[in-house]
């Protein structure tokens, strides 16, 4: 776990007064990044439709492209035709987790060699099981687990029955699936470990598969049946990014106010859409309608003691906001988020400990109980929901700086105008 020193911290904007907000946010990642895979091993053009322009997605797309298939990415809506994977390419994963899990099993179909490299802090994140599960399928893959890697493709992968311990991040099931239906037996993939966590984004892979027709049997736990086959080209229409929507719900929680982001879906396979419950048990309201899902914030924030397995991407924003409630909170079930952008678990403790917050790091949690907070620096560790949760303590504590905020564009671009404009307009005032 490295802090990543910026000259210059941002000197994050607070909320004195209740807000009074309407947000129209950018498009998911997890669903437009899933949506440009199936597009470029379908049988025809896709258009993926309002979205995400950020750098997980930019870096995606270049992937893709780089091995063989056109997107383009001028417009609001995305056009991506399927090409011949016959060439020798190089991938930059940046710090793309499904880049870097999504791309070897599509990789594994072209003929040629492919290399993938990314930032430096993404040689630390897991990949090892994944490339182990290509190679027990036949594929050629370099030695280690780790990037730098190699997958050395031969135009076909046999597929079949593949076993794999999911336990540290269910993109090792979600990339297997997505290619499976291009492998000459599809693909049986089977977990055994602990339980798989996020398993809403498994759920979100299995849901895209089938409505390019690919027939997918998921009806036995820590089972995953994909049936070989064509992929149907199909177009998508990206949903908001639900849980980009959390700073910004949680600034409606914090100051008392209220926040409506627009366009949220009924039925949804995000994990984001947990955020209406965890803030209702934290006192807050929240009401979905034909305008949105709008939280308005109690006058005083209660703690709560909450699973967040499946949802570990909500944690650091959760956790920032815990450390502002008025009683103890135990987040628990999300050791597995120690290897996502950085250990946030550490990332977490460290940070709002140093802001003045009473809280302990567990193995597979963290524990806050009540403390008055105070201003500082907020290290963010180039991981975009550290930023968020910097800004979020931000909005209720004088003089928190927030290092490398520029890292939010991860997943939203021009974040920090947005947020600052937003409380610059706030109580009466709408953006979006």
């Amino acid at each position: 776990m490295q802090r990543v020193t910026t000259s210059s911290p941002w000197p994050a904007p607070r909320a004195r007064t209740p807000v009074d907000l309407t947000v129209t946010l950018p498009g998911s990642k997890s669903l437009t990044n899933r949506a440009l895979v199936l597009a470029a091993i379908a049988d025809g053009p896709s258009v993926v439709r309002r979205a995400l322009r950020s750098r997980d997605t930019s870096l995606m797309a270049g992937a893709l492209t780089a091995l063989g298939s056109h997107v383009e990415t001028g417009g609001e809506d995305w056009v991506v035709t399927p090409g011949p994977f016959d060439r020798d390419a190089a991938v930059d994963c940046g710090l793309a987790g499904t880049v870097m899990r999504f791309v070897p099993p599509v990789a594994a179909l072209a003929h040629g060699s492919i290399d993938f490299d990314g930032d430096a802090h993404m040689r630390n994140r897991p990949i090892g099981e994944v490339l182990a599960a290509l190679r027990s399928l036949g594929v050629a893959v370099s030695d280690g687990d780790r990037l730098p890697f190699r997958v050395t493709g031969a135009g076909r992968v046999r597929g079949g029955r593949v076993v794999i311990d999911a336990s540290a991040s269910s993109q090792f099931v979600s990339a297997l699936l997505l290619a499976g239906a291009r492998y000459e037996q599809g693909v049986d993939v089977r977990h055994d470990g602990k339980p798989v966590p996020s398993l809403p984004h498994i759920d979100m892979t299995v849901a895209m598969l089938r409505e390019h027709g690919v027939e997918v049997d998921d009806a036995d736990p820590h089972r995953w049946t994909v049936a070989p086959g064509p992929v149907a080209a199909r177009d998508h229409l990206i949903e908001p990014d639900l849980s980009n929507a959390g700073p910004f719900l949680a600034l409606a929680a914090l100051s008392g106010g209220s926040v409506t982001v627009r366009d949220w879906p009924r039925h949804t396979t995000q994990a984001g859409d947990a955020l209406r419950g965890i803030l209702t048990e934290m006192g807050c309201s929240a009401d979905l309608s034909d305008a949105g899902l709008t939280v308005t914030g109690p006058d005083r924030l209660q703690g709560v003691d909450l699973d967040l397995h499946d949802v570990g991407e909500l944690a650091p924003v959760v956790a920032a906001l815990c450390a502002l409630a008025d009683g103890p909170t135990h987040l628990r079930g999300i050791a597995h988020i120690r290897g996502h952008e950085t250990d946030r678990l550490a990332a977490l403790a460290t940070e709002l400990g140093g802001l003045g917050a009473d809280v302990t790091e567990h193995d597979d949690g963290l524990s806050l109980r009540p403390a008055t907070l105070h201003g500082g620096v907020f290290g963010t560790y180039a991981d975009h929901r550290m930023a968020h949760a910097g800004v979020v303590v931000g909005a209720a504590v004088d003089g928190v700086l927030v290092e490398d905020v520029a890292t939010t564009a991860k997943t939203f671009p021009d974040f920090a105008a947005f947020w600052a404009g937003l409380l610059e307009e706030s109580p009466a005032g709408r953006a979006g």
